[in-house]
C-alpha cells in the first residue's frame, strides 16, 4: 500500500496535483471504477476550495472570527430594501452597493461586519478588514516610502474593503487625504463597508476639508445601504461592571 502511496504521490507531483489527493487515493471507496474517481476527485475539489476559504480568512485581517448564527439583529434597523438574509447572500455586492453602518460604540456594527466578511471568505470572494486608523497609517507610511502603488495594488486584490471605527479618532491631514484619493479611486469598483459613529455632518471634524468630506459622503451614498444601530453598548450591557452599577444605582434610590 506504501509503494502505491509514493508512487501515486509521484504522479501527482508530475501532474501539479495536490499530495493530499494521493492521501485520499489510499481510503477512497466507490462501487465501480468509475465512482472510486469521482468521490476521489470531488474530495480533492472540496479540500481545494477548504484552502481557499482559509486563507482568505486568515488573510481578511478580521480581529476576531464569528457568523451570522451568533449575532443578534433585533435592535437593527435596515433599510426597506435591504434584509439580514440578503447580507448573508451578499445581494448587496452583486448589485454594487456600498454599507454604511452608523450607531453608537458596541451596538454591532464590528460583528456584523465581520460576519460579511466571513461569508464573502465562505465564498472565495478575498475580503480585507481594517480599522481605518490604522490603514490611514499604512497609507501615510507607504506616501513617505513612495510605496503608495505598491500598496494600492496590495489592497485591491480584495473585493470588499470594511473600514472599522471610522472617525474614531481624528487623522492627519496627509492621512485624510490619501484615504480620500484611495476611495475615488475604487468608487464603483470595490464594495465598501464602513462603521462609524460619526453622524454625516461630523465628518468634516475628522477629514478636515468641507469639500473632499462632500465628495467623500457623496461617493460612498451614490449606491448604498445604510443601517442603523441605535441600541446600547452591548459590551457594556454584557458586562459584569454594569450588574454591578446598576446594583449601586439600586441602592443609592433605595436609600433616598
Amino acid at each position: 500500500m506504501d509503494d502505491y502511496r509514493e508512487a501515486i504521490a509521484s504522479c501527482c507531483k508530475q501532474l501539479r496535483l495536490s499530495v493530499n489527493l494521493a492521501e485520499n487515493a489510499m481510503i477512497q471507496e466507490g462501487e465501480s471504477h468509475q465512482e472510486y474517481v469521482y468521490n476521489l476527485f470531488k474530495e480533492e475539489l472540496r479540500y481545494r476550495k477548504a484552502c481557499r476559504v482559509a486563507k482568505y480568512t486568515n488573510t481578511a485581517g478580521f480581529p476576531y472570527e464569528t457568523n451570522f448564527s451568533a449575532f443578534n439583529a433585533s435592535e437593527v434597523q435596515f433599510p426597506s430594501d435591504l434584509t439580514l438574509d440578503s447580507l448573508k447572500s451578499l445581494d448587496f455586492m452583486k448589485s454594487g452597493n456600498n454599507i454604511v453602518m452608523y450607531g453608537g460604540t458596541g451596538t454591532g456594527k464590528t460583528m456584523l461586519s465581520i460576519c460579511i466578511g466571513i461569508a464573502a471568505c465562505d465564498k472565495c470572494i478575498p475580503v480585507k478588514f481594517f480599522r481605518t486608523a490604522a490603514l490611514v497609517n499604512q497609507l501615510s507610511e507607504a506616501h513617505e516610502k513612495g510605496s503608495l502603488s505598491a500598496l494600492h495594488k496590495k489592497l485591491n486584490k480584495a473585493d470588499i474593503l470594511i473600514l472599522d471605527e471610522f472617525g474614531y479618532v481624528p487623522y492627519d491631514r496627509t492621512g485624510a487625504q490619501l484615504l480620500f484619493d484611495y476611495l475615488s479611486e475604487i468608487h464603483e469598483k470595490k464594495v465598501v463597508i464602513l462603521n462609524t459613529n460619526l453622524e454625516f455632518s461630523r465628518w468634516v471634524n475628522v477629514l478636515y476639508d468641507e469639500q473632499m468630506t462632500a465628495a467623500l459622503i457623496g461617493r460612498l451614498m451614490h449606491h448604498c445601504h445604510l443601517i442603523l444601530f441605535p441600541g446600547e453598548n452591548n459590551r457594556l450591557r454584557e458586562s459584569s461592571i454594569n450588574d454591578l452599577f446598576q446594583t449601586r444605582e439600586g441602592g443609592k434610590k433605595r436609600g433616598k
